[in-house]
């Protein structure tokens, strides 16, 4: 018969073998789908746009006059001067063998053409264009491992050395050609965007823990971490019930990696803690995660309140990165809670190995529960190193400390004004230099570039006229024609009368500027209003619309949003802390450290980086990622804060938390602030702006709001910070 210890031992191997396996197998069926992702990605415009914005519904109403949406591939050849006979002959005859341009998989480019390219020159003779109509429906399928847009605007760029020949210079723009150079840019997600995180997370690792094993142990698990997160996205998006970005897909590698490691390094840190007082391995590990929990589960389920938040966005992205995010914090959760343990628990009663060659050394006697007094404090306090004189400091003179600290954060965020966020113009997404936006200006050049995406308006039958006198009097309108019986599919019949649907007529009308501009958003600002005033039931759509649209319902989202994630937060930190009074600082603290977030990143974006301006959902994402991230360090520390003062009081408490955690909570924020760095490795303005914001935010909560503020503000009110449930708090000696 096995004894009971033998017996225990036994079963907590299996179990320990048993969460390793399972884990094993969730790693090789994610590890396959993290390479899948890019195949369920959405790009398009559609998956961006508001659900119940003005340009969605004419779209919708739009889609009525036209036999198929098409999606135009513009391909600009462009002379040194005058063009010459021969160069516009080798357009013409380029234009003229378009739809035999082979896309693979046995089809043609002709096979998804809804009309035969043209070859139009410019009016100044010195370019010509070369419309290249897909459909929009049979675009957006896939073809192998790509789709086909992106299939056939490979194949137009590599047609065009004939027309380079000539002396021309070729560019492919358009729609079709900046979902390519998109869909380019985010391909950089599944293997440097994640390598260059993992690599930066090891070595910070390294120098944490400054040992061969720990390292690749936290590692697999953020990588094991990563595969169940893939698995489920993967699957969810595959079967359409969520819409997964580029932009989604490289936050989620990011997000998942961080907040695995970051969990990992705190419960590593409270199991070597506990190792000290505790021989056995097992038990040491039971009263770490025992002690973890509460502060990890918070920490997890306030951002994943706070992500889920973006459900209440009418922006299609922001709402698929809300579930798509929760769902690597789930995963993240899970992987340190389970699978950590195990891999750390390897060997049994021999388990200390892992930390080799600095593996704990066993405290002289009882446990850390059982000492009390000044003295331990300041043993305590010496035992920390930088962080033990950091708690002294604030232990001296806590008022000085956050007071001083409160006027810096809002100095700072004395430059939240000067943050731009109304837009930017298509050519200003790219940070490299990519065809389409080159294509996009060489069209500026030489033709009326407004009339490649021309806005919409559809409006009652009756108010036609009104309509098009209304909008041919807005500056920055070149002409407004109604679509006529011709006009579907050929060339407009002026003669022909309007083609009615439903009663309702199709007026579009080019711009000056082109579609991608900011110059186009605001002539469809002031189109709307003069169309409206002429027929108010009338609807302007068209793509400088749908940009306007978005960036007008992503301030509507910041107004709604934010409140929403607030309240959450604070009623999750009133559940962990039984308190209100505390968790009413820590928001408040949490926002000052955003606004000085803002302000300082306005000044590095307008001056250092010299960018032209920001997406208007960068406040947004940058709001929920710092405020639901940073809230966890305050959170990492109050928990221990609140442990400490239930045993010595509140401001010995905020000492001794603040001494034990300090090194841990820095760890931590250096993590997930480099791994969110690294989004800048891809070339796109809106994923460097989130880059710098979020990772200079969370440097900004670690060491200075979790650091100094919250712990110097909580000592200076001592025990009144508990308010009003403060009676198990024992009196500050």
């Amino acid at each position: 018969m096995l004894s009971n210890s033998r017996r225990a031992g036994v079963l907590r191997g299996l179990v320990i073998l048993g969460v390793i396996v399972v884990w094993f197998a969730i790693g090789g069926a994610g590890g396959m789908s993290i390479g899948k992702l890019s195949e369920v990605q959405q790009n398009d415009a559609t998956s961006f746009l508001p659900t119940g914005a003005e340009s969605t519904r004419a779209a919708d109403l739009a889609a009525g006059f036209r036999q198929t949406d098409t999606l135009p591939a513009l391909v600009v050849a462009e002379a040194n001067g005058a063009m010459t006979p021969d160069q516009l002959s080798a357009v013409q005859q380029f234009a003229g063998r378009v739809g035999s341009l082979p896309l693979g998989d046995g089809r043609t480019l002709g096979d998804i053409l809804v009309a035969p390219a043209q070859a139009i020159p410019s009016s100044d003779g010195q370019a010509a264009l070369v419309t290249v109509a897909l459909d929009a429906t049979k675009a957006t399928e896939q073809l192998g491992d790509q789709r086909v847009v992106n299939a056939a605007v490979a194949a137009l760029r590599d047609a065009v050395t004939p027309l380079s020949d000539q002396g021309l210079s070729v560019h492919v723009t358009g729609p079709a050609g900046s979902i390519a150079d998109l869909v380019d840019a985010f391909g950089g997600i599944d293997s440097l965007l994640l390598l260059v995180a993992l690599g930066v997370v090891f070595v910070i690792l390294v120098l944490v823990y400054r040992s061969p094993s720990l390292p690749f142990t936290v590692l697999f698990t953020s990588l094991f971490a990563l595969s169940g997160a893939a698995l489920a996205v993967y699957q969810l998006a595959a079967n359409g019930v969520l819409v997964l970005n580029g932009q989604s897909q490289g936050i989620l590698f990011i997000l998942v990696v961080g907040a695995a490691t970051d969990y990992s390094l705190l419960i590593v840190a409270r199991y070597r803690e506990e190792l000290r007082w505790i021989q056995e391995p097992p038990r040491a590990m039971y009263r770490a995660l025992r002690a973890a929990l509460e502060p990890i589960a918070a920490s997890a389920g306030t951002v994943i309140a706070g992500l889920l938040c973006l459900l209440l966005s009418d922006l299609a992205s922001n709402r698929s990165l809300g579930p798509v995010a929760a769902i690597g914090i789930a995963a993240a959760f899970v992987a340190a809670l389970t699978l950590l343990p195990a891999l750390l628990l390897v060997g049994g009663r021999r388990a200390r190995w892992i930390f080799w060659p600095r593996m704990p050394k066993p405290a002289d006697s009882g446990d850390p529960h059982d000492v009390e007094g000044g003295e331990e404090l300041e043993h305590l306090e010496a035992r920390t190193g930088l962080w033990g004189r950091v708690a002294g400091v604030i232990g001296r003179h806590p008022r000085r400390v956050w007071v001083v600290t409160a006027v810096f954060l809002v100095a700072a965020s004395a430059w939240v004004p000067t943050f731009r966020a109304q837009g930017t113009s298509e050519s200003d997404v790219f940070l490299t230099k990519v065809d389409s936006v080159a294509g996009e200006k060489a069209l500026a050049r030489h033709f009326e570039a407004g009339n490649v995406q021309p806005a919409t308006v559809v409006a009652p039958e009756g108010e036609l006229d009104a309509v098009v006198s209304a909008a041919r009097s807005v500056p920055g309108v070149q002409s407004a024609t109604p679509v006529t019986q011709g006009g579907q599919g050929g060339p407009p019949d002026p003669n022909a009368p309007p083609m009615v649907v439903d009663g309702r007529v199709l007026v579009e009308v080019a711009t000056q500027a082109a579609a991608e501009t900011q110059q186009a958003q605001d002539t469809v600002a002031a189109l709307r209003g003069a169309v409206h005033a002429a027929a108010p039931d009338a609807l302007v759509g068209g793509a400088a619309a749908q940009r306007l649209d978005t960036q007008q319902t992503s301030a509507r989202d910041l107004r709604v949003i934010v409140p929403a994630v607030l309240v959450v937060i604070l009623l999750v930190l009133i559940g962990l802390l039984r308190s209100v009074l505390a968790p009413v600082l820590i928001v408040l603290a949490n926002l000052l450290s955003f606004g000085a977030t803002l302000g300082i990143s306005a000044l590095v974006f307008n001056h250092a980086f010299g960018f032209p301006g920001s997406d208007a959902t960068v406040p947004l994402y940058g709001f929920v990622f710092l405020v639901a991230l940073g809230i966890d360090y305050s959170i990492f520390l109050m928990t221990r804060v609140r442990e400490e003062s239930l045993e010595h009081g509140t401001r010995s408490g905020v000492r001794r938390g603040l001494a034990v955690t300090g090194g841990v909570i820095t760890s931590a924020g250096l993590v997930l602030a480099s791994t969110f760095g690294t989004l800048a490795v891809i070339p796109l303005l809106f994923l460097a702006q989130i880059a710098f914001l979020v990772a200079f935010g969370v440097l900004l909560d670690t060491l200075v709001v979790r650091t100094l503020l919250v712990p110097g503000l909580v000592h200076d009110l001592g025990r009144r910070v508990w308010w009003p449930w403060r009676g198990r708090i024992p009196a500050d000696r």
